[in-house]
Order: C-alpha cells, then structure tokens, then sequence
C-alpha cells in the first residue's frame, strides 16, 4: 500500500511539474493566429480576440481569453460577442505544439441572430456577365464544435422587419460526436409586453447538415409564464415535440408535439416557413383545455364578475381608447389553424366536441367553422375577425339551440334572472373581444326563443291575482302557484336588438297553462336595469263573480317591470282597470234596462 501511494504520488508531481512545464515552455499567444485563421478558412467569419492568453491549468488545462467576437463578412454588427472565452485543449498535443480544442465556453456572451449580423455581400463586389455561372453565395458558420458552454448570456433573435426577443440569462450546453449528432440542454428567459416566460429543455439534434438542415427531439420541455392578465402562480407547463428546419427555404415542423398547460392539454403538429412572408398551419388536439385556468378566472371571480359591472346610475363612458391590436403578431402572417377539443370550459362554461377552422390572412380572420355541444345543446359561430384596425373588428353570425341560459348570462356578467333552454339565430357584430367589449361596443339583431323559461324573483301569475282580491270582493285567487317566486312559461320568444348596451325587446310572447303574456321594453347592461311593460292575461285560478271572472280571464293585465336588477319595482295598475271594467258592466246593465223599459212601454192614444 505503501509503495502505492508513494507511485501515485510521484505521478502526481510528475504531471504537475510536466503541465508547468509545458505553460513555461509554450506561449498560448502563439495560437492567436492560427485560432483566427482556421475561423476564417472554414467559415469566413472574423474572429477578434482582445488582450492577452493565458493557460489555466486547473481542474482543466484551458486557455483563457479576454473579450471576443466573431462577425460574418459584410455584416453591421457582429454575431458573437463575449467578455469571457475559455479553451478547454487536450494536452498531448500540445507538446508537438499544436492545439486541439476539446470544449469552448463563453460567459456573459451577446449572441445576435438579427439582420445586422447576418452576412452580406459587399457593395462594391463585381458582378459578372448575366450569363455567367452565378458566383458562390456568401458561407454561413459552420457548427464544428465538439462542446460548447454558453453561460449567462443573451441571445437576440429578429427576423426581417420584425421586432426584437431578447433571451436573457441563456445557458446553453452542447455536445456533439464523430456523427454530428448533438446532445442539447438550454434555459432562459424571455420578457416582453410586461410578462416573463421561462424555459427549460433537454434534447439530440442532428447537425450534419448544417446549418442548411437541422432536425431533434426536445424530450422534455419545462415553462413558466408570468405577467399582468394571468393567474397569481403564472402559467406553466410541459411538452415533447420532434422538429425540422430547413434554412434555404425558411421553413420548419414541429411533429408529436405534446404539450400540458396546467390542467390542459394539447397535441398536433405545427408547419410554417419564416421570412418577409411568415405562414404557419396549425392542427392540433386537446382532450381536455381549460380556459379559465388559462386567463387565472375561477367559479368565485366569475360569479361576482356580474356583481362589479357598472351600478345603476349614469351610463358609464365609452373607453377612449381601446386595445391596440394592430402590433399582434397574426397582423404580420398567414395562419390555418385546425383545433378540435374534447371538453373545453370558457367562463364556467362546461362545452364538448368543440371543433374550430379558422384562417388568417396577415390580421384577416375568417372563422369557417367554430361549433361544439353545452349539455343538451349545441352551437355554430362562424364569422370574421379584422385585426387590422386598432381595435378589432368583430362580425359573428351566432345560431343557438337548446343551450341553458342561465350560465350563459354568468359567462357574459349578466344577472341570471332568467333561466331555460335557449334558442338563437341573428348576426351581432362590434370592437373587442372581451366581455367589457360586448357590453360597450357590440350591435346586432337576433330572434330568440326559450324553452321551459324561468323568470326568476317574481311570479307574474300570482301578483296579478292577489293585487285583484286585493282590490275588489268579487273574486279571489286560488292560489294555485302556491308560494313560488317565479314565473315558469312553456315558450317564451322576442325579436332583440343590441346596440352599445342596450337590448330592445320586442313582440315579446310567452304562454303557460294557467296565463300568457306579451310586451315590450328594454335592458340597460350598462346601467344594470330594465324598464318593460307585460300585459298579463290569467286564465286560470279565479273564484267569484262569474261575469267578473270572465271578464279578467280575457284581459290582459298591464304589469311595469323597471329599475336597477339588484332591486327591481313593479306596477300593477288593477284599481283602474277593475274600476274601468265596473264603469263599462254599470253602463252596459243601464244600457239593456232602458232598452227592455223602451221596449215593455207601450205608446198611450188618446180618445177622439
């Protein structure tokens, strides 16, 4: 054991005493050349290196360098950058005093994939005869590095006149063998719009081919998105995908691609090509996608959502200035997207086989297909989207069948008063897509019916019956409602207008067995009232005065609705109608006790 140790250790002073040795003895200085020439010779990129080398010997024989950049030929700005640049080389051949470069790692490194780092041909290059041989296009950078670290640095990625993304706090790990097959790790982050996304991936690549060709497997995917409009703890996620790019064309795919965001799934692919003439096509599957865990929304902020509209009083104004939509991404591209969804829930909305085809021409949204199924129901919306204009334009041509109303007017802020199956066809159309939008800025018509309706909070039957008895001895109610506080109908159906906020009732119809009902009026979204005029005509459920009961039986019974939804007034206008009804039977009594005195007296002749 003894002689062990000691072997080791003068193998150990022998290697420390060679290493020192050979950093006497060889001057990394003496590679500054080659190191720039070899740049040169296989990519023609210029490589600048600032102040001297220097070896670091420990845990890793290395050359170290001050600042550095690599510029393309032509190019405005260079396309590497760095403060810090270590040379990780294989020691053996170092004594023969060549140099073989196992790893190079970059610190606080500028990356610039940007047109201003790009390589271009000098202006003042000759340009042959038109039918000669086109010359050589300029040569790119050719990724022959066996390992590369990049630590705490940025990467500015811009496509032509498109807007900068800076990718900050990027570390990066590469590895590549004999095939140019490379192993790849990376994180970072990227903020803009006030919002941070932060990645993680781990994958392969295969890099023989490029930088013409590039294809991987991103095994595993890692985000985080966080910012204003979303939840409290962010957006995150994970994925897996296979992709493709091709640099001569632009173009690039994204195959198998599986992706979870949060409770939410979605799988597909993604095609497209970049350049001065982006197009991306979209087709994609989710099992399940939840939007309000998306947007940060639960049941509590969505049922109070109604709760903090605007209070009744003065209509509030109109925003002066809408969201500017004509910086979104969709105004610079053309876009197909195919999306298909088993169960989708939107505003505590629960919807299955939710099916979507839309296209999109640079901001020029043709919605052909958006249709799906809410329980009993289903529903198509097909439209179109204008995002060229500084708040976009919304033209929908909604139909409606059998869908419960009561969610839907939670899901659009709306008190749920009134409750039944909803049918609907019309065409409404306004500026924005949110549900602020659709309160302020939408118009539209549409014919409306609803099934087994529930106005709830008021029993139209009942108040009519009882403000009767209440007002003459003649007849009473029977009470046959009981004590409901709602008034439940067969079929109840308007023709509707929407204008900024207001919706206008008319020929307004409903029926039930015992009553039926018709009227006009209108709601106020904005000021969170009503003002409507029933006429109520029971037909049922009276005791008394058969001539009485005949007569209200076949009258309908004006009844006012108006003020603010959280306390709502009526106006039943029985005593003048009960007082005209009595005028009209003591006249028409009067009228036929004349008559049968006109008749029964006979005319007296006198004697002559």
């Amino acid at each position: 054991m003894r002689r062990l140790i000691t072997t080791l250790a003068i193998l150990f002073v022998v290697i420390v005493a060679g290493m020192t040795a050979l950093v006497l003895l060889v001057n990394p200085n003496d590679f500054r050349n080659y190191m720039v020439q070899q740049v040169e010779q296989r990519s023609g990129y210029q490589l600048r290196l600032e102040g001297d080398l220097r070896w670091h010997v420990w845990p890793q024989l290395s050359i170290l360098a001050g600042r550095m950049s690599v510029t393309a030929p032509g190019a405005q700005q260079p396309m590497v950058m760095a403060e810090n640049m270590r040379l990780d080389v294989h020691l053996l051949p170092l004594l023969s005093h060549q140099l073989s470069v196992k790893q190079v790692m970059l610190k606080n490194a500028v990356i610039r994939l940007t047109p201003e780092s790009k390589a271009q041909r000098p202006a003042d290059a000759p340009v042959g005869p038109t039918d000669s041989t086109p010359p050589e296009p300029v040569r790119g950078w050719t990724f022959d590095i066996n390992n590369l670290e990049v630590a705490d640095s940025l990467l500015i990625w811009q496509q032509p006149q498109g807007e900068e993304i800076n990718f900050r706090d990027l570390n990066l790990s590469l590895t590549q063998d004999s095939r140019r097959e490379a192993t790849l790790s990376l994180a970072t982050r990227v903020s803009r719009d006030q919002r941070e996304l932060q990645l993680a991936l781990e994958g392969d690549m295969n890099v023989a081919d490029y930088p013409q060709r590039v294809n991987g497997t991103v095994k595993s995917l890692n985000w985080q998105l966080q910012g204003p409009g979303l939840p409290t703890a962010g957006l995150q996620g994970t994925g897996s995908l296979q992709a493709e790019w091709l640099d001569d064309s632009q173009r690039f795919s994204l195959r198998n691609v599986a992706l979870t965001l949060g409770n939410s799934q979605l799988n597909g692919a993604i095609s497209g090509k970049l350049g001065n003439a982006p197009a991306v096509t979209i087709d994609m599957r989710s099992p399940h996608l939840d939007l309000d865990a998306l947007a940060g929304l639960n049941a509590q902020t969505i049922t109070s959502s109604a709760a903090t509209a605007p209070a009744t009083g003065s209509r509030s104004p109109v925003i002066a200035e809408p969201v500017n939509y004509l910086d979104n991404p969709l105004s610079s591209l053309s876009a197909a997207l195919k999306l298909q969804v088993e169960t989708l829930r939107w505003h505590g909305m629960d919807m299955q086989q939710v099916a979507l085809d839309a296209q999109n021409q640079q901001g020029q949204i043709a919605l052909n297909k958006l249709s799906g199924r809410v329980g009993e129901g289903s529903f198509s919306l097909p439209g179109t989207l204008n995002l060229r204009q500084q708040a976009v334009e919304v033209a929908l041509q909604p139909v409606l069948q059998n869908i419960s109303l009561a969610p839907l007017l939670q899901a659009f802020a709306l008190p749920p008063t009134l409750d039944g199956q909803l049918s609907l066809t019309g065409k409404l159309g306004g500026e924005g897509l949110s549900v602020e939008d659709f309160h302020r800025r939408w118009r539209g018509d549409a014919a409306v019916e609803l099934a087994s309706a529930r106005i709830i909070g008021m029993n139209f039957q009942q108040l009519v019956q009882r403000a009767v008895a209440r007002s003459s001895d003649k007849v009473s109610s029977g009470d046959e409602t009981g004590n409901s506080n709602e008034t439940r109908l067969d079929k109840l159906q308007a023709q509707t207008t929407l204008n900024k906020g207001l919706i206008a009732l008319k020929n307004l119809q409903g029926a039930a067995s015992g009553f039926q009902l018709g009227g006009t009026g209108e709601i106020d979204i904005l000021r969170r009232q009503c003002d409507i005029n029933f006429g109520v005509q029971v037909t049922r459920g009276w005791k008394g005065d058969n001539a009485l009961v005949a007569t209200l039986q076949q009258t309908a019974v004006p009844l006012h609705i108006y003020g603010g939804w959280d306390n709502l007034q009526y106006n039943l206008q029985v005593d003048q109608l009960l007082r005209q009804k009595l005028e009209g039977e003591i006249k028409s009594r009067l009228d036929q006790w004349s008559q049968r005195n006109q008749k029964n007296a006979a005319p007296s002749v006198a004697p002559h």
